[in-house]
């Protein structure tokens, strides 16, 4: 079983036991994480997809560390105007280890009955 999360504007694959890292998360290592932003599930069997969200769906991570990513050199330069400048960043992310992926079975709304269309009298018609 897997699910296609959101996270923080981001798509992940999540499996059970999995380990991703993710943009950073404002919570302390060792705490739970409960997704709830699901777009896709996967059971083995069938594959329900969302609208924009699976109803009933979550995903229950842990938070195993934070840290940064190797450092990305920006360098911008404008030819024969002695424009040069250098910038490095360093962007945080989040590890996190997938423990569980749950599904509710959501109620089915009710489809409103169609109404039948009336239809124009035929002398209005001849009209025309």
């Amino acid at each position: 079983m897997y699910a296609i999360v959101n996270i923080s504007g981001k798509q992940f694959k999540a499996e059970k036991g999995s380990k991703l890292s993710v943009p950073k998360q404002e919570l302390e290592e060792g705490k739970k994480l409960v997704l709830e932003d699901v777009l896709m599930l996967h059971d083995g069997k069938s594959i329900q997809f969302g609208s924009p969200k699976v109803a009933g769906a979550k995903v229950t991570a842990t938070v195993l560390e934070h840290g940064r990513e190797r450092k990305i050199l920006v360098y911008k330069k404008k030819r024969r105007k002695g424009y040069a400048r250098k910038n490095g960043h360093r962007q945080w992310f989040t590890n996190i280890e997938i423990q569980n992926i749950q599904v509710s079975k959501a109620k089915a709304k009710a489809k409103p009955a169609a109404k039948p269309k009336k239809a124009e009298p035929k002398e209005a018609k001849k009209e025309k």
